[in-house]
């Protein structure tokens, strides 16, 4: 009984030392210790995926794209002649915008599938990735990912553009075959012996094409807005793992 009473006695200084003892251990651990190769690519991974999903999330948003003038797809220059004639017809602006509208809703309804593609990719990146990814400029994520995946993307967005520009507009007549008709007439002239010694050069008459490029254009850029917050933004490194992979470049 008695040598019960005093090993319950002693017990709480044998914890005390061994407490003592493991936090030495633990400070004598260097924080800086070098990243493994596996940390660098489940950050950089991490980074592109939260990167990713913040950019579809604020473009499939209403206004994603129509109210943001950094990404508001525009119908290209060469359809100033139909914008101005339009024009010319009583509400005819409104219907220019309506059919701006109609285009930028159509990249927000895309902008809502983006992310497995995203992640698809993200997924398949290699060690080589990684680093050069973690060693490269602000944008290399960015890059890494429009590389891999705009293929896929724009065979996500280009069908819900036409579904916009396919929508009569006018007297039955469509944005596209509006388009069409415009460029179709200029290219002949281009491509004519008089054209040619003026220097005029051929549209490209693919309206779907040009708008669904420029889609893509946007939301790339708001993939790399989100890069360089985790890059350079120390609140924007929401993990751990994030910290430490983006903390290396700090310095």
């Amino acid at each position: 009984m008695i040598k019960r009473q005093l090993l319950i006695l002693a017990f709480p200084a044998i914890l005390l030392t061994g407490c003592a003892e493991l936090n030495s251990l633990i400070q004598s651990v260097p924080t800086d210790a070098p990243l493994s190769e596996a940390e660098v690519v489940e950050g950089l991974k991490e980074a592109l995926i939260v990167g990713s999903k913040n950019s579809s999330s604020i473009l499939s948003a209403v206004d994603g794209y129509y109210g943001d003038e950094l990404v508001k797809i525009l119908l290209p220059e060469e359809a100033s002649i139909i914008i101005d004639n339009l024009a010319k017809i009583p509400g005819g602006d409104k219907l220019v915008e309506d059919v701006v509208l109609r285009i930028n809703r159509a990249a927000e309804d895309a902008a809502k599938e983006v992310a497995p593609i995203f992640i698809n990719s993200i997924k398949q990146m290699t060690i080589s990735d990684a680093f050069g990814i973690l060693k490269g400029a602000d944008n290399a994520a960015t890059q890494y990912l429009s590389n891999t995946t705009r293929t896929d993307l724009y065979n996500l967005y280009k069908p819900k553009i036409r579904q916009s520009t396919e929508k009569d507009i006018l007297g039955g007549v469509s944005t596209k075959e509006s388009w069409e008709a415009l460029t179709g007439k200029w290219n002949l002239f281009a491509n004519s012996i008089a054209g040619k010694l003026a220097g005029f050069n051929s549209v490209n008459t693919d309206l779907d094409d040009y708008l669904t490029n420029r889609a893509l254009d946007g939301m790339f850029l708001k993939v790399e807005d989100e890069e360089k917050k985790i890059r350079t933004n120390i609140s924007a490194r929401i993990s751990p793992l994030l910290e430490k992979v983006f903390g290396s470049l700090d310095n």
